[in-house]
């Protein structure tokens, strides 16, 4: 263990100094100023006057390690000086970060330090500053239990002795400003652990951008240059994300959406230019990418992710993702990132044992691992922790213009017994299995947003019966905007993975989901974790023959499309991609060639324009007004059969969906109002690859009450198909 007691000398020959502010620099001593430097390699140490360049002493040399110390004349708070090392004949003239004062002020560390500063990234980490005339970098990182920090990189030669920080007791923040840093350097911090020991090099928890991997040092980035070309799409950014909004989400893994011949993945600005144009013109309201935070390991998917405030270097630099969040703004789009603040990866050089001590997270492995994943989790108990998570959500939504995110894995916050066996997690202190702490850090964050960027939203990724997800925390809920439909989304595909000859046992998987479909805002999720670990794709899980599989995806398209909750669907789905998702590889977007795939897309793109356009199929998503079954009990030949209405009653859309390969001639079928029945959408139409049966384009309602409505409509319902039909206006 190291001794705090130690002579400053002894320290700084075994590692960093705990106060270097102490010791190096200019100080006054018995018989006046003293100027000590500690600069290894270097031959001999000179002092240069600030203002006249002159040469104002020259520092003996007083240990081989490379400490140098001498009388300089002059107020040691006064002093403006350069040092100069001569190597050889080599000469450098540089800044002793020694004699500048911390790059913070006293309210940000007290802010900082009882975690109520919700911008904590605008002073912790790496940013670039002015002291005295000279331009540095700001360099400030809380590791309340350490003995030591030092920043180190290349420009030190990653020697933790050169660059030791100070420390700003009470608050547990280390801070340092070094002149004269260039843009672009790597960095991370030395710590030696309570205990003295000296840890793994700790990427910066703040960094706005590391290496790409498989380097892992946090890059000194420089003020961004972008220059917003969005004011107006965040005016309206609210009405976007409404939840009466038509919103239908295209989720994309950026990495291998498509990439060049060369097996590379496009950057951040070549997406801008292929991947906007192409979800736009497919008339999706929404992009949601999976992780882009900094993660180490590729195969993780961005849901491990390490650098927290830094979006991936893998496909370009952060001013380059601004390039990318503008373009989509400018087509209409808005953007979610996936967004992980429930665990994070236990590499060495992360946020694990980030001090020395269970800082980051849970000390006991019954609260601290994720058994999932091998991971640890945040201790959200901690409030220096939330408030770190809380400026990290900021930072989306306000430096990048983020229009919301979409939290990960959230019933592994909420419950303590999350994936746990009896015994292997502690109660909360009700004695109960909910992560009371969590719960809390989830309402803060969702308020936080709420109230630093109106009109963007959170959604959850909850996969239980948790209440009040989307309801407001002032009304006891936990104040998301929108909650996945995990269990309509289960159930659903479980019905349409049936052979047609057996759905009819199973059409409750297909009607449950609006037993509950109110008591949220939810969105309908068709996401990657559907076609992966051997679940097949979409196409993949449509039972028959070519054809009939085809066909069985399109009826389901339309049935989502037009259920209660807004939309989303992973990238390749759109087309029906046969295989399923590798994230190694691009699309497979040459089968788009064949006219069945083709197909698929146009009707996507068809339901798209007509969910949009159409109030009545997105209006009253989350209220149960807009929704009345027609019929849902006619399982012996698999058909259901339902209503949309917008706010204007008078007007309904008519859904009815045949799971089986066998037409329906003469199907009658009751509705609310007389009149003509415009056949707006069949799926079985043969622009999609259908058989081009249906009703001619319309239906005539007639006065024969059926199904409790006075009036009804002779159908023919076509195979494996969903027809959306719409009430025209009566002639006068």
């Amino acid at each position: 263990m190291a001794n705090l007691c130690e002579d400053p000398f002894q320290q700084l020959r075994r590692g960093p100094l705990r106060d270097p502010f102490g010791f190096l620099g200019p100080h006054l001593e018995n018989a006046g100023v003293v100027l000590r430097a500690f600069v290894p390699g270097a031959d001999s140490l000179g002092v240069i006057d600030a203002e006249s360049g002159l040469e104002i002493a020259d520092l003996p040399r007083i240990s081989p390690e490379g400490l140098f110390a001498g009388p300089v004349s002059g107020d040691p708070d006064r002093l403006r000086y350069r040092l100069r090392a001569r190597t050889g004949s080599l000469i450098v003239d540089f800044e002793d970060p020694y004699r500048f004062g911390p790059p913070l002020d006293e309210a940000e560390r007290t802010l900082l330090g009882n975690g109520g500063d919700r911008r904590a990234f605008d002073h912790l980490g790496a940013h670039p500053g002015c002291q005295d005339g000279v331009a540095g970098i700001g360099f400030a990182v809380w590791a309340p239990n350490a003995q030591a920090v030092s920043v180190v990189g290349a420009f030190n030669n990653w020697d933790g002795r050169r660059h030791p920080m100070r420390l700003h007791p009470g608050v547990g923040i280390w801070d340092l400003f070094l002149p004269e840093q260039p843009f672009g350097a790597p960095y991370k911090f030395e710590i030696h652990g309570p205990d003295g020991a000296l840890l793994p090099l700790k990427a910066d928890p703040f960094a706005q951008r590391m290496e790409r991997p498989p380097g892992t040092a946090s890059v000194i980035t420089a003020p961004t240059q972008h220059v917003w070309q969005d004011a107006a799409w965040i005016r309206r950014r609210a009405d976007v994300n409404a939840r009466d909004a038509a919103i239908s989400i295209y989720e994309v893994h950026a990495g291998s959406w498509r990439r060049h011949a060369d097996g590379t993945p496009l950057t951040y600005r070549e997406l801008a230019e292929q991947l906007v144009p192409y979800v736009a013109d497919l008339g999706f309201s929404h992009i949601e990418l999976m992780p882009i935070s900094e993660h180490p390991f590729e195969g993780s998917w961005g849901y491990q992710p390490i650098g927290l405030f830094a979006p991936t270097s893998r496909f370009g630099t952060p001013d380059d993702f601004r390039v990318f969040v503008d373009a989509c703004h400018r087509a209409g789009l808005a953007l979610w990132l996936d967004w992980v603040p429930g665990h994070f990866p236990n590499d060495a050089y992360g946020l694990g044992g980030f001090d020395g001590t269970h800082l980051y997270e849970h000390a006991d492995p019954r609260q601290g691992v994720q058994p999932d994943w091998n991971t640890l989790i945040f201790n959200y108990g901690r409030r220096e922790v939330v408030s770190y998570l809380i400026a990290n959500a900021l930072s989306w939504i306000e430096t990048f213009h983020i229009d919301g995110l979409r939290v990960d894995a959230v019933a592994s916050m909420l419950y303590l017994d999350y994936s746990r066996k009896p015994g292997a997690w502690i109660p909360n202190e009700r004695g109960g299995r909910e992560n009371l702490a969590a719960i809390d850090f989830l309402r803060q964050v969702n308020e936080q947003v709420a109230l630093a960027a109106p009109g963007a939203t959170m959604a959850a990724e909850e996969s239980t019966a948790w209440p009040g997800v989307s309801k407001p925390v002032d009304q006891g809920g936990l104040g998301f905007g929108f909650k996945w439909n995990m269990g309509w989304m289960h159930d659903t595909l479980a019905y349409m993975a049936q052979d047609p000859i057996y759905r009819k046992y199973h059409q409750r998987d297909l009607t449950f989901g609006l037993l509950y479909a109110f008591s949220e805002n939810f969105i309908l999720p068709l996401s990657h974790d559907e076609v992966v670990h051997g679940k097949r794709s979409l196409l993949g899980r449509m039972p028959g023959d070519r054809w009939q599989r085809f066909a069985n995806l399109r009826a389901y398209f339309a049935f989502m499309w037009t259920h209660p909750g807004k939309k989303l669907l992973f990238m390749g789905g759109e087309f029906g991609q046969e295989r399923e998702w590798n994230h190694d590889r691009a699309l497979d977007w040459d089968e788009l060639l064949d006219e069945m795939h083709r197909g698929i897309q146009i009707l996507v793109r068809d339901l798209n324009h007509l969910y949009r356009e159409e109030g009545p199929l997105h209006r009253l998503d989350v209220m149960p007004e807009g929704f009345a079954w027609v019929d849902m009990t006619d399982d012996a030949e698999s058909v259901v059969s339902f209503l949309r209405y917008g706010a204007d009653r008078r007007y309904a859309w008519l859904i009815v969906c045949n799971f089986t390969p066998v037409p329906r001639l003469h199907y009658r079928v009751g509705v609310p109002r007389g009149g003509c029945w415009r056949e707006r959408l069949n799926t079985d139409a043969t622009v999609y690859g259908g058989s081009g049966l249906g009703n001619s384009g319309q239906a005539e309602a007639e006065p024969i009450p059926w199904q409790g409505y006075e009036q009804s409509l002779d159908l023919t319902l076509p195979p494996l198909a969903t027809i959306i039909l719409a009430a025209e206006e009566p002639r006068s």
